[in-house]
């Protein structure tokens, strides 16, 4: 648990790049996706499966380069297009290609690159901008609660075939974290959408865990504990950021289509 704290507390000083938003945030959504996405392709090579990493990294610049300088939605449609019309060409070489590698590299590229890639569109919302720390309240302050939680009153096991150490105490306790951290957050920054906020608490609880338990599935079946060692004590990029693949879009979605934002 030490370690994992004092991991935690290092990791602090990134919230300013949540703080900065803009560019910084951008460059760092971009970093993040294209190394998550390299620490999910080395799980499939160890299991034999090799996508393309080279696909994946293209992939991304092209949707950033879109949301910078694209005006048009289509540009978006182009590059779904594109993503998946180039990784089933990776298959041509097919003495060495398996059909696995192609679709571990189209699912790479939309779970990791596409799903991080929500972040900055949150931070894009206009007047909702600032919501972009609920997807950070609902992701980490979810997993805080549902240890802690888990850690003190846990019993009866969520899903021990998935993740052994999760309880249905720790996963409550998560959501009830998640509701309180995200209605204090709405009470002092965004009193006109208080509602908003703890329903969006509620959904992030949910979701994030769900996040979590996608990503303990893919370790279990491609074999590995975690997926990186770069924060001691949390493992890879993925490991910490699990959550906030599923969070992100959950919160950006909401805003476009309960709210009512218009991109």
């Amino acid at each position: 648990m030490k370690t994992r704290v004092i991991s935690g507390l290092v990791m602090i000083p990134l919230l300013a790049i949540l703080y900065f938003g803009g560019y910084v945030l951008t460059a760092a959504c971009f970093l993040i996706g294209i190394m998550g996405v390299r620490e999910f392709y080395n799980g499939f090579h160890a299991m034999g499966v090799k996508p393309n990493y080279g696909i994946a990294v293209a992939a991304a610049a092209a949707l950033y380069i879109i949301n910078i300088f694209g005006e048009k939605s289509e540009w978006y449609m182009l590059w779904f297009f594109g993503v998946v019309l180039v990784s089933m060409l990776y298959l041509f070489n097919i003495e060495h290609r398996k059909l696995e590698d192609a679709m571990a590299t189209i699912t790479g590229i939309f779970y990791v690159v596409f799903f991080s890639f929500h972040v900055t569109l949150v931070d894009q919302a206009g007047p909702y901008g600032l919501m972009l720390w609920l997807i950070v309240i609902t992701a980490f302050g979810t997993d805080i609660m549902a240890y802690f939680s888990g850690y003190l009153l846990g019993k009866h096991k969520l899903c021990p075939h998935i993740s052994p150490k999760k309880t249905i105490e720790g996963s409550v306790g998560g959501v009830l974290g998640s509701v309180i951290l995200s209605g204090l957050f709405g009470w002092f920054f965004l009193p006109d959408l208080l509602i908003h906020c703890l329903v969006i608490g509620v959904l992030g609880g949910i979701v994030s865990q769900f996040g979590d338990l996608t990503a303990s599935i893919f370790k279990r079946k491609m074999g590995i504990k975690d997926y990186g060692h770069l924060i001691p004590g949390h493992g890879g990029i993925l490991d910490r950021f699990d959550s906030v693949l599923f969070t992100g879009p959950m919160v950006y979605y909401y805003i476009v289509l309960v709210i009512g934002y218009m991109p």
